[in-house]
Formats: structure tokens, sequence, C-alpha cells
């Protein structure tokens, strides 16, 4: 008899599970809040212009090849790696940094900064890559049922790395580089974790290998949405069910099994099975009333920081700038060091900046550029109050005019904020949290909200705070652990 699915939200991890189990032969209905499906890997139209709403890049592109060959299709859409990677803009410098996957051009990016750049590098990405390939499949591709696995399977990673979990990230480059140009520009992944490098572990450096050698940076032809509309396709044909506009709004359940669940209007959906996209420990605690996932817990809890972020459409094309761009202040360390407990909006803010209509003309009219403006701030626990957002905004696009050499302010034809508030209301975040959990030592692997719920024998988790974590790529590999747990036990 074929068992039905319920996947409560349809963000790229309830996508992807929606996928493999579809094929292989379940009932799948979805569940989204949203009028949409995509999650945080949304889009935004407006006047003409088109913006992706968050991911606008991704490393591990083989991961979506794994995603289409488990089913059997082709990947329905066009993948373009980037090149360069990004580029940086340092405050007070005119110097434009370049970062290139081909270490010879990024070598001839620091010369007069770090001196024997190019050996220095190898021997650094040596131990990332090293780390990288000893931990994907003994903690990263495998399920674990408790802690005593997890500890056995850290157990075999081999004993060198250990040392790596006692320094951050910045002392390991440090270890390995002069200059604080290239420290800053190799740590800015951690702002990718939602972290800064002075509070992630160094074992994270496995990330610069991931982008400077081991796969690069990737984005899709037509924009990043086109991912959702190729996944949306091939769950149609499969005859998959989708209920949008729809907030579940309490849980059911007895003898240990979910029942159902029900909407703000009081429609109850029962199913054999579900999967929960939404946050995975927040939904412990508020649906499940879980002691260990109260509020108070929670917020004692290591969060990344949220997401400030500005869509703008502006007449005029920008010839300073680039595709992925990130602005960068002159204090690093001292931004860094304020910006988890800052309840006030950070001054000279450090931002990113992706110009979609660089590769993608049509995201934008012609003679016109779309600009998606990304600004780490401190989530909702340490600033609730964003009523003085506007004074952020005009401040980020004052600094980006005097950089790039053109009057933003004055061309603006479009103009659309998300502070913290919004991210939170649209996509449920935890207290605005853009990418979930953060991903310290002791919120990995057995440590994090397990991908099965630890009393409802039927209830699943995917996505950014449970097992694996956050990350475009990394949602779709839980995707797959989570559907090999169903089909083991189901």
């Amino acid at each position: 008899m074929t068992k039905s699915v319920i996947v409560v939200g349809a963000g790229l991890g309830g996508l992807s599970t929606a996928l493999r189990l579809s094929y292989k032969g379940y009932q799948v209905t979805m569940i989204e809040k949203q009028a949409l499906p995509g999650g945080r890997l949304h889009v935004l139209k407006k006047d003409g212009f088109t913006f992706d709403v968050g991911p606008s890049f991704f490393s591990m592109s083989y991961e979506f090849k794994e995603l289409f060959d488990s089913i059997g299709e082709p990947i329905p859409f066009e993948l373009n790696e980037l090149n360069p990677l990004y580029t940086v803009n340092m405050a007070g410098s005119d110097r434009v940094f370049q970062i290139y996957k081909d270490l010879d051009r990024l070598a001839n990016e620091f010369k007069g900064i770090e001196d024997d750049f190019e050996n220095k590098v190898r021997g650094y990405l040596k131990g990332a890559k090293e780390i990288f390939h000893d931990t994907e499949y003994k903690i990263i591709k495998r399920n674990f049922d408790n802690i005593v696995t997890y500890a056995m399977s850290m157990a075999t990673v081999p004993f060198k790395h250990l040392p790596k979990m006692f320094r951050t990230f910045w002392e390991e480059l440090e270890r390995h580089f002069e200059s604080e140009e290239v420290k800053i520009i190799f740590s800015l992944v951690a702002f990718f974790l939602g972290a800064t490098p002075f509070n992630t572990p160094s074992v994270y450096n496995l990330l610069n290998y991931t982008e400077l050698e081991h796969d690069g940076y990737w984005n899709v032809k037509g924009g990043m949405y086109k991912i959702v509309e190729g996944i949306m396709g091939l769950l149609e044909k499969k005859g998959v069910k989708m209920i949008y506009n729809t907030e579940i709004m309490s849980v059911q359940h007895s003898g240990g099994k979910m029942v159902s669940v029900t909407d703000a209007n009081g429609e109850v959906y029962r199913a054999d099975l579900f999967v929960i996209n939404a946050d995975a420990a927040w939904f412990r605690g508020k649906f499940l009333q879980r002691a260990k996932y109260s509020e108070a817990k929670l917020d004692k809890m290591e969060w990344t920081l949220a997401p400030f972020t500005i869509y703008l459409g502006v007449k005029g094309t920008i010839p300073g700038i680039h595709h992925h761009n990130y602005f960068l202040g002159d204090n690093f360390r001292g931004y860094a060091d304020t910006i988890f407990r800052s309840t006030v909006a950070p001054e000279k803010p450090y931002y990113y900046v992706n110009v979609a209509s660089k590769s993608n003309p049509d995201c934008a009219p012609e003679g016109c550029e779309n600009l998606f403006i990304l600004c780490p701030v401190p989530d909702m626990r340490v600033k609730p109050d964003w009523s003085d957002a506007d004074k952020l905004v005009n401040e980020i696009i004052e600094d980006l005019g005097k950089r790039v050499n053109f009057d933003i302010k004055n061309n603006i034809l479009t103009k659309v904020v998300y502070t913290p508030n919004e991210w939170q209301k649209m996509f449920n975040l935890y207290k605005g949290s853009g990418l979930g959990l953060a991903h310290g030592l002791n919120q990995i692997g057995a440590l994090r909200p397990a991908n099965k719920d630890e009393k409802l024998n039927n209830v699943y988790y995917v996505g950014a705070s449970t097992h694996p974590g956050t990350g475009l790529p990394i949602v779709v590999i839980g995707s797959r652990l989570v559907t090999e747990r169903i089909e083991n036990e189901h």
C-alpha cells in the first residue's frame, strides 16, 4: 500500500525530499505558508526587475547532479561557473581584489602584499582539503542515531585534525599568512555560516578548499529561482499536491506518532509520514512543546547572523561593479567583535552586493541594473527593533555609490527592504536568524537537532537547523539522508 507523506514547508530541503520520495512511489503533499515555493530561495519581481531574494550562488554543485541522477532525470536548469568567484573592495583603497579559483591568477592579485603567496596558499589548502575529505562521509554525509555512534565516527577522523578543533578560523589563517588583506578575504567564508572568523572553529577552513580548489562557486542561468521552477516541473510530473498560502498552526499526535497537522482555518491534514522543513529546533519547541527547545533554551543556543537585505532597481549601467562583490570597512576585527551583540544598526556596515543583471540581462529592463544588497546584522534576540532601518539603508546606498563612482541614490527606480523582522515573518526564521543554528562544535553532527524526531517515529526534519547543516548543497545532502531514513524505517 502506498504511504502518504506531508512535507511542511517548500524550501529547497522540502522540495528535494519531496522529489526523492515521489520518485520512490510515496504519495506526497506539500503545505507552504507562502504563495510560492522556494523558502529563502525565493524570487521578487517588481517594476520590471527580478531579484533573487536569498542565495545568489553556491558551492558543491555536484550535489544537484546527485539529486537528479538519483531520480533518473537530467538537471532541469543550467549551471554557470563563476569566474572570478567574487571581488572584494576594502575601504580606503582603490584596489579591487578579484578572487579566482586559478591559483596562478589569484597569486597575481596579492603580488606585493603577501610574499611567496602561491606556496603558502597551496600549503594552506592542502590541510583544508584533507579535513574536507576526511570528514565528508564520516560526519556530513551520514545519519547518526545517537551521540555514541557520532562519537565513534568522530574517533575515526585522523587525529592530526584535532588541534583545529581548538583554534579559530582566524588563528589558522595567521599560521599561514602575514597580510591582513589575505586573512580578511579568506575569512569571508565564515560569514557564509552567519558567523565571524574569530568565533568559527578552524576546521571550517575546508570552505576555502571548496571555493578555491574543489568546485568553486556557481549560479544558475536565468536566476537562482530556476532551481525551484525546475524541481516544481518534476514534482508536477509525479503528481505531488501543492497547497499554498497555508500556515500550520497546530499538530496532533498519539501513540508515538504524528496523526495530523491543522492550518489557520481549522483544516486538518492527515498522512502516514511527516517531513518538517521548518526550523527543526523552533518547530520542536513551538509545536511539540519540548522543554529542550523552549524559547529560553533556544535563546541560549548559537544562531547565525540575521539578513538585512535591500533590493534596488537602478537606471543606468554601473561599470565599477561586478556580479558578486564584497564591500568591507577598515575595522574588520572591531566590526566582527560587535556585530553579534550590537543593539543598534552597524556603523560603517560591511555588505555583499549581487548584480544579477551583469550575467542575466533579463533580470532588469534594458539600460538598468538590479542590485541585491545583503548586510549581516544581529538577530532579534539582540536587536528586535528595526525602526531605524532607513538609516542603515541610506548609509549603504551612499557608501556604495561613492565606491563604484555612480549616483545610485538619484537613479533608483524601485526599492524593497527586508529587515530581520520581515525575514522572520516570511519564513518563520527563529528571531530572524538567516541560516538557522550556527555550526559551532557543540551544534554539529548528532549534537544538532536530529533529522528524526526523538519521540514521534513518523516525523522527520530537513533544512538548515537539522543535520547536516545550512547552505543549498548541504540541505540537498540532508534530503538524501532523511529519505534514506524513511526508506529504511517505513
